[in-house]
């Protein structure tokens, strides 16, 4: 039986189609663990690979498929982990590499999988490789971007190009020993590899194959888009970047529009070249499929790509970062239908969709739309089709901590002023996990955390929210056992603006219940004609979740013909019969 496409199951008035051999991402719940700053099991103030494995049966309780581990590799941590020096080394600061394995065997009890954040474009420039690079062995000299850059006429010597880096400056860096500029398109202590040179493209499928090993599930691929730049001329040297005109700093990264550093034709086949390495590891181990989710932010007919052509597999999930990048506080739900359908309509035939509102990134949703609408974007991403990614925390409703110049370790900010210095930290959105109204909010043993621990802790965390029937907490994890419904994990998917103020979506499978999400996106009462936004519906549903904002109960019945929803109200609904 287990060898059928699909199993039919006679329900109600009809048959319902149950895909059996679906892969597990399809409809996967995923959830981003920042590890510093997730649980801390020694005390030290940062949190740990012991810290996640303690906390997995919290993942488990809260319906999470899968976890995309930010880096906990060996680095001096310029830039947090995304400086490696070593990738197939655990970093002391997170534990060793016997914790990690234990973290493995843990999950793979609880049934819950293991992603592994894969840093491609750089590395550490205390990594050995750039090591010898930069001290000109012939074996690893072109494993890195180099150029000479040129000499003015007053003996000094000028970049290449005027390449920006994106945490301000100049994307090249003189390099004394090896007497050449080498390329950063992020941090000075982070060299661009050079992915023209098959060597260097070898040494990273080694490194997947060494993880694929040691168990993990699959790699959420980091800024997959800066992997190539324009290859060199006949004479070594690359061509500037014409200019933007919102900006007259040189340092700005916006400065330059970005033609020749990101977005290159040869890019998304590198990420084909990597799914044939999870593939052959498939065949040659067995097990549930592996999985590569990348991280661009390309335009969307750029990310289309990465799911594949015609003749290769590339991504099964290219990071679908549209509603995160274009939705705004005041985004009507015109805006809402037109983000969410176009991307459904875009997508390649036989792909699945995948959606994203928060990330380690980016400010916490609560802030960027307002706490009264934490529950209302949890349940858009969890009733719409395909898989979704949640950023730890946004599950509770957590609000960026205020994190102050003085505390301030993002580069990204620490490269510019104390002026405007939150305009670009990424510190605000990271700082500890709130897992109790106690001390450090349960984050820690020890006096001290790497970054301050938010003040709301007491009102936000996984202890109080527990205890709170229609807390976000409780939402979500009400929210993840409609996933498992029928209609909403396999269903046809309809999504429509009503008016500027709510947006709807309908998700029915023939044979089984007609679900339809409402979501109410400013501060008036609103009250919707269900009847006259989707034909065919029966003619009374039921309220299958209801949030803090609600007036009505799970279980209340209602007609179609009136739905009334309060302010930032967000409500899911359920068929009264089958259809």
């Amino acid at each position: 039986m287990t060898t059928w496409t699909s199993l039919f199951v006679l329900l109600g008035l009809g048959l319902l189609a149950v895909d059996a051999a679906a892969p597990w991402w399809k409809t996967a719940s995923f959830y981003q663990i920042y590890p510093r700053s997730f649980k801390d099991s020694d005390g030290d103030g940062i949190g740990d690979l012991n810290g996640v494995t303690e906390k997995l049966e919290y993942l488990k309780e809260i319906g999470v498929t899968a976890t995309w581990l930010s880096p906990f590799l060996k680095s001096p941590m310029a830039d947090f982990g995304y400086d490696i020096s070593d990738f197939k080394a655990v970093d002391p600061l997170f534990g060793t590499m016997e914790d990690f394995e234990n973290m493995v065997s843990r999950a793979k009890e609880l049934g819950v999988k293991i992603i592994l954040d894969f840093v491609p474009n750089h590395s550490s420039d205390e990594c050995d490789w750039f090591l010898r690079s930069a001290a000109g062995e012939e074996e690893y000299k072109d494993y890195y971007i180099w150029h000479a850059g040129f000499l003015n006429e007053d003996g000094t010597r000028s970049p290449p190009t005027n390449w920006v880096s994106v945490f301000r400056g100049s994307a090249w860096e003189w390099h004394e020993g090896r007497q050449e500029y080498y390329l950063h398109q992020f941090h000075k202590k982070q060299p661009d590899f050079n992915f023209r040179n098959p060597v260097v493209r070898e040494e990273m499928n080694n490194v997947l194959r060494f993880w694929l090993e040691k168990g993990v599930d699959g790699f959420r691929v980091d800024a997959i888009y800066h992997a190539f730049e324009i290859e060199a001329d006949e004479n070594g040297n690359y061509p500037d970047e014409p200019r933007n005109e919102w900006t007259n700093d040189p340092d700005e990264y916006g400065y330059t529009h970005k033609i020749y550093t990101v977005d290159q034709p040869e890019t998304p086949h590198l990420v084909y070249e990597w799914r044939q390495i999870l593939e052959q590891f498939q065949v040659d181990n067995g097990g549930d499929e592996r999985i590569l989710m990348v991280e661009t932010w390309s335009p969307i007919e750029i990310v289309m790509h990465y799911y594949g052509n015609e003749t290769a597999d590339g991504a099964q999930i290219p990071f679908n970062f549209q509603l995160i990048s274009n939705l705004h506080f005041d985004s009507d739900a015109y805006h809402y239908e037109y983000l969410i359908n176009n991307w459904l309509n875009l997508m390649p035939e036989g792909k699945s969709a995948n959606w994203v509102i928060g990330n380690h990134d980016k400010n916490r949703v609560g802030s960027r739309f307002g706490a009264d609408r934490v529950d209302l974007f949890n349940i858009l991403l969890l009733t719409l089709p395909g898989c979704s990614i949640t950023y730890q925390g946004e599950e509770l409703g957590m609000l960026d901590g205020y994190v102050s110049w003085k505390d301030t370790v993002d580069p990204q900010a620490c490269n510019g002023f104390e002026s405007n210095y939150m305009e670009t930290s990424r510190d605000p959105a990271r700082t500890p996990m709130h897992w109790s109204d106690q001390r450090m909010a349960g984050f820690t043993t020890g006096r001290s955390t790497w970054l301050p621990v938010s003040t709301d802790y007491r009102q936000r965390n996984v202890k109080t929210e527990r205890g709170v029937s229609l807390s976000h907490l409780n939402v979500f994890k009400r929210l993840q056992q409609l996933r498992q419904e029928p209609s909403i994990e396999q269903g046809s998917t309809e999504v429509k603006a009503v008016s500027n103020y709510v947006l709807a979506v309908k998700r029915h499978l023939s044979g089984d219940y007609v679900y339809i999400s409402l979501f109410n996106i400013f501060d008036s009462i609103e009250n919707v004609d269900l009847s006259s936004v989707f034909g065919g519906l029966p003619a009374s549903f039921q309220y299958a979740l209801v949030t803090e904002k609600s007036i009505k109960k799970v279980g209340d019945q209602l007609s179609a013909r009136s739905v009334t929803l309060m302010p930032h109200e967000a409500i899911v609904l359920r068929s009264s019969t089958t259809a």
